[in-house]
């Protein structure tokens, strides 16, 4: 009974909040946006995924899993369906469809671990498929709100590397197990750095060069950040050489230096982050409105459906942390953001009881992708860090960021099955 009680808070959020919608759109109640009425179209999807989200709590205890870490999710979930339809109602069904579709391959993943999990025994060819899936804006890609990385199929839109994080997850976990004893045993001497031979750092420099790519040519910051930053923290893991780290900050920087007196649009970028108050009505609208938006909502904010989060440009993507500040204040952000630190506990737990050391880097390597995912979005909105385009993990809309996010957590819950006290 313990472990189905934990999906009570989610259930809660998602009944209460919508319930509160509806009552606010009624006509002889007020409006919290005119065209907002909503009907009982979303009801079905409601159903459907509360349906599934108790028999996915029930496949994880009936399979010894980790039962916390689904539920802390789907809390999160929970808030961004709400968050949605606040901010934007005709997005309500297609993100429940999409939360809907996330749990599913999430099932499909913990099913066929014992076949997925054999990618981890072929490190080049993860790798290969990796830079494949990152490259594919590059040559096909179409730029929406800024940054080219998405790929439009049909009436669809996809962000490869939503997808391409994963793949880089299982490169890295796969290469550094199986390198470790070479990594952590350097052989050569640059000035106060020990390094090994160039061979063996060359995926890794491959890596940085890449995000490095992707900043300047799909003008992806957010997925730049996010990728150098899990190669450095999983090397780091591995082989506990602060050399590596030193080594790809020194490389970043000489890149980020280049970068900047060379494109045009990474000095925007940057000029924006040091001075957004320059330009607060053309390129840095958004950073100044989400600031105003953090000052508005105070410690408790404006209350629910009480701020005006509209006047953010793409609310409910890239600044829906800040549209939570204005209407719930600083105390349910810090909730919010504790709920990402939780998980990312709960991860390290799985990962510190895996018995083989490539699961070890796996499950480690999952759990902080998605915390230093929610760090970037939140420094960014928040102009802690350059402005970075990627979503806030199960909160923001999308379906390649909610699909990518439950496939995360898939992996995560397939490893915890061989946990020895977590």
């Amino acid at each position: 009974m313990k472990n189905w009680s934990l999906l009570l808070a989610p259930f809660g959020i998602l009944l209460s909040g919508l319930g509160v919608l509806y009552i606010k759109t009624h006509p002889q109640m007020g409006t919290v946006n005119p065209s907002m009425l909503l009907g009982i179209s979303y009801l079905p999807w409601l159903a459907a995924v509360m349906i599934c989200a108790i028999i996915m709590q029930g496949v994880l205890v009936r399979r010894h899993m980790d039962t916390y870490l689904f539920p802390l999710v789907m809390l999160l979930a929970s808030v961004g369906v709400v968050e949605i339809a606040r901010l934007k109602p005709a997005l309500l069904v297609p993100q429940l469809r999409w939360l809907l579709i996330a749990m599913v391959l999430m099932f499909f993943v913990i099913r066929f671990w014992n076949r997925l999990r054999r990618l981890v025994d072929y490190p080049y060819i993860t790798g290969i498929l990796c830079v494949i899936v990152l490259f594919l804006p590059i040559l096909f890609g179409t730029e929406i709100g800024g940054s080219r990385n998405w790929l439009v199929l049909g009436p669809f839109s996809v962000q490869p590397s939503e997808f391409g994080k994963i793949l880089i997850v299982l490169f890295l976990a796969a290469y550094l197990s199986d390198h470790r004893k070479v990594l952590a045993l350097p052989k050569r001497h640059l000035l106060f750095l020990q390094l090994p031979p160039l061979r063996f750092i060359a995926p890794l420099i491959c890596i940085w060069s890449i995000a490095v790519l992707m900043f300047v040519v799909e003008k992806d910051l957010g997925s730049a950040l996010l990728f150098f930053g899990i190669a450095v923290l999983m090397t780091y893991m591995a082989t506990g050489s602060r050399s590596y780290v030193f080594l790809a900050l020194l490389f970043m920087g000489a890149a980020a230096v280049i970068c900047y007196l060379g494109f045009a649009h990474v000095r925007v970028r940057f000029d924006i982050w040091l001075n957004p108050w320059q330009d607060p009505n053309g390129m840095a609208y958004q950073v100044v409105q989400s600031l105003f938006a953090f000052g508005t909502g105070g410690v408790w904010g404006t209350g629910f459906g009480y701020g005006h989060p509209g006047f953010i440009p793409e609310v409910h993507t890239d600044f829906i942390f800040a549209a939570i500040a204005e209407e719930m204040g600083l105390i349910a952000s810090l909730m919010l953001m504790a709920c990402y630190v939780m998980a990312f506990w709960r991860g390290i737990c799985i990962a510190l009881s895996c018995a083989q050391e490539k699961e070890l880097l796996l499950a480690a390597g999952c759990s902080a992708l998605l915390l230093m995912q929610a760090f970037i979005i939140i420094a960014g909105v928040t102009k802690f860090l350059p402005l970075t385009g990627i979503t806030l993990p199960f909160i923001s809309y999308g379906g390649s960021s909610m699909v990518s996010g439950f496939i995360l957590l898939g992996m995560l819950l397939s490893l915890s099955k061989e946990r020895k006290n977590v």
